[in-house]
């Protein structure tokens, strides 16, 4: 393997890492499950295939955007301080900032082309509250950044939802209110864990600004409430399997961060922080896996 060959590899991943795929991931995986959680017609599979691609392409581009303004954040925290707009491979310039636009564009017309326009206004809508509301307006601001942030997994729950039914039902509202309550205690964990980062880069996350035996108390209590909203749909004709994952999902973070009040260190912080995500498969892998089994049957 050559040096060039060795160079190209690694431009290609530094490329696709700058859209944050792992997060683009999820947000797409949002539109899933509302999708499966949404009663009613759906468009043909390879419609909703195209919508939660769009989702993901959409996702990403709020993830470049997110990294393209916040350069010299990165570069103060040592969690980002590896990332290409940091360390010069690429040149956070105008030729970036098209790209991230053309596949917003490009997101947001495949997905209302693919499905209706309801769906692409909420696929926008998602990257525009990461990008521009978290990013540009309240992240460097405010300790709420995350609160209106975490819309972004909101709006792709919406966006699926519509797909299937632009009346949004009450099990899509429901599904889309968990994802509202999941990122804030999703992401205070982890901010627990980097409070060093942040504090070095002078963002206002909420560990820092009411210290973290409160912040812990204040994840608890988001993470209650959410593990009850979890278990409503399965009320509104969602079943066991539904109901299972979001059950296990919920009790595990709500147990994790029983431990994190108890002990609001690092480690627990992190542990949280991975129970988050174990919550979270657990909630959209129920619905979708109910979706599936009914398209069987």
């Amino acid at each position: 393997m050559t040096a060039s060959t060795i160079q190209q590899g690694s431009t290609i991943r530094d490329v696709i890492m700058v859209f944050k795929p792992r997060i683009a991931v999820a947000i797409a995986l949002s539109a899933a499950g509302g999708i499966a959680i949404t009663q009613g017609p759906a468009p043909d599979f390879g419609r909703l295939v195209l919508l939660t691609i769009a989702v993901f392409l959409a996702a990403g581009s709020a993830g470049a955007f997110n990294q393209w303004v916040e350069a010299d954040l990165d570069g103060r925290m040592k969690r980002t301080a590896n990332r290409p707009f940091v360390t010069g491979q690429f040149n956070p310039g105008v030729v970036w900032l098209t790209a991230i636009l053309g596949v917003l564009l490009g997101s947001v017309l495949l997905a209302g082309f693919a499905t209706n326009w309801w769906a692409a206004l909420y696929t926008f809508l998602g990257a525009f509250t990461y990008g521009i509301i978290y990013t540009v307006w309240l992240k460097r601001r405010s300790w709420t950044n995350i609160i209106f942030g975490g819309l972004a997994g909101s709006f792709a729950v919406l966006a699926g939802a519509a797909a299937v039914n632009p009346t949004i039902s009450i099990e899509g509202w429901l599904l889309t209110l968990a994802l509202f309550l999941w990122t804030p205690p999703h992401f205070w964990s982890l901010a627990m864990v980097s409070s060093d980062d942040y504090a070095r880069a002078n963002v206002p996350m909420l560990p820092l600004v009411v210290g973290k035996n409160v912040c812990a108390w204040v994840i608890l209590a988001h993470t209650v409430v959410l593990s009850l909203v979890s278990l409503i749909p399965a009320f509104y004709g969602m079943g066991a399997i539904y109901l299972t994952g979001a059950a296990i999902g919920g009790a595990v973070f709500t147990w994790t961060s029983i431990a994190l009040v108890r002990n609001p260190d690092k480690p627990h912080a992190l542990r949280n922080f991975f129970a988050s995500l174990l919550q979270l498969c657990l909630l959209l892998g129920g619905a979708i896996t109910e979706w599936a089994l009914r398209g069987l049957a």
